[in-house]
């Protein structure tokens, strides 16, 4: 089958569609990506990358990766957010299309992580590709314009929606990351038929990279949060949370990653004195199974709003896989996940009194009782976000929207 990857955001960038490409030419798909400049999370364009360059770049794996021109992000601001998203939407329905119009597909495969807008030159590319076309919506619009704050006004957000209804039904299919967005996607997506998939997990799941860890740990209960320090993520709750606990030296917590929030979470710690509490930065994905094996529980924690309660964040994969106990401090799908798996301990979003009784409750804890929650939470992951076994499932959804899109 042959399918072509439509993602803003791609290697060398870090996101999980870039495994999930592997897994699909490892189950026998031939890939095709088309992307804009690597630019995320700085805001500049990668070395060796310029922003208005468009043409095909080989990927070492050996499969073909179709650039367009895209203005950079920059420091993520709204004006310079706006003017990244439109910029790739409308280079890829137009240097894209012209770049890939001797092609053929048998289906275009969104991977919509915020803005939705792409899935605009996917329509243009199942037309000219003549292939079927399938989203996999990994954020909801436009709940995500609302709870980031980026759109308060009433009357833009129902145009938003009317434009979301629009893109979803022009699908053959959709894929939803989060079991709790199918009947949200399905009432705008008319007649086109919604299926849960989730994200997978990291494929070399505890391999690493050779040698010592790039970040090592202090002696101290050590309490890991890793990715996106970002306006969702409820970090106002983690500071908080460690202000309650600094008297307690034996707790620490690390905030692994970038973000739009970083600077401000610098000046806070520095504010407040929070010696218990440190910001290393960002690490290469292979370097973070050696992070995580040296903490004593991973921390997944968001805002509280519906939609969030709605979200898994990616994150909760790769903690289920790491073997080690989870605090999810976060309402919905993402702690009802930590719970059923019996891999760690759930409390209410922006809680900080809560979430200082989970970290002390697993500090508490023997180390036989936080073995056996880690062990519980790898057992969770091998049955539920297991790579080769999800790329299968996905191959099996394409090969489906294929047949129906011929049929018809």
């Amino acid at each position: 089958m042959r399918i072509l990857v439509v993602s803003q955001h791609y290697w060398p960038e870090s996101f999980r569609i870039n495994e999930v490409v592997d897994s699909l030419r490892e189950a026998g798909c031939e890939v095709t990506v088309l992307s804009g400049q690597p630019n995320y999370p700085q805001g500049e364009v990668f070395s060796g990358y310029k922003a208005s360059s468009w043409g095909v770049e080989r990927h070492p794996a050996g499969y073909e990766i179709y650039r367009v021109p895209l203005v950079p992000r920059g420091r993520g601001r709204a004006l310079g957010l706006i003017a990244n998203y439109l910029s790739f939407v409308f280079d890829a329905a137009s240097f894209g299309a012209w770049m890939l119009r001797r092609k053929r597909f048998d289906v275009v495969f969104v991977y919509a992580v915020s803005p939705v807008l792409q899935v605009i030159p996917a329509i243009v590319l199942r037309t000219t590709c003549r292939a079927a076309l399938v989203t996999w919506v990994q954020d909801l619009w436009p709940q995500s314009l609302e709870v980031t704050g980026y759109v308060k006004n009433r009357s833009a957000l129902a145009l938003v929606e009317r434009l979301v209804r629009w893109l979803y039904r022009r699908n053959d299919l959709l894929l939803a990351q989060s079991e709790a967005f199918v009947p949200t996607i399905q009432a705008l997506s008319g007649r086109t038929e919604v299926v849960y998939h989730p994200n997978p997990g990291e494929r070399a799941v505890g391999e690493g990279s050779a040698g010592a860890a790039a970040l090592v740990l202090g002696p101290a209960f050590n309490v890991v949060f890793a990715g996106n320090l970002g306006t969702v993520q409820a970090l106002e709750t983690v500071l908080d949370a460690a202000e309650q606990l600094r008297r307690d030296c034996t707790v620490h917590f690390t905030l692994v990653g970038d973000g739009s929030r970083r600077a401000w979470l610098q000046e806070e710690i520095e504010r407040r004195g929070l010696q218990n509490v440190s910001l290393p930065g960002r690490f290469a994905s292979d370097q973070m199974p050696l992070i995580f094996a040296q903490a004593d529980a991973l921390l997944v924690s968001l805002v509280r709003s519906q939609i969030m309660e709605q979200t898994v964040p990616s994150k909760v994969q790769a903690y289920l896989a790491a073997g080690k106990p989870l605090i999810a401090s976060m309402d919905g799908e993402g702690a009802r996940i930590v719970r059923d798996a019996g891999a760690g301990l759930a409390c209410p979003a922006e809680d900080a009194g809560a979430l200082v009784d989970a970290v002390t409750a697993l500090k508490s804890a023997s180390v036989a009782d936080r073995q056996a929650m880690g062990r519980a939470g790898r057992d969770y992951y091998n049955k539920h976000f297991e790579p080769a076994m999800l790329a299968e499932r996905l191959v099996n959804h394409l090969r489906g929207a294929v047949r129906q899109r011929r049929g018809q």
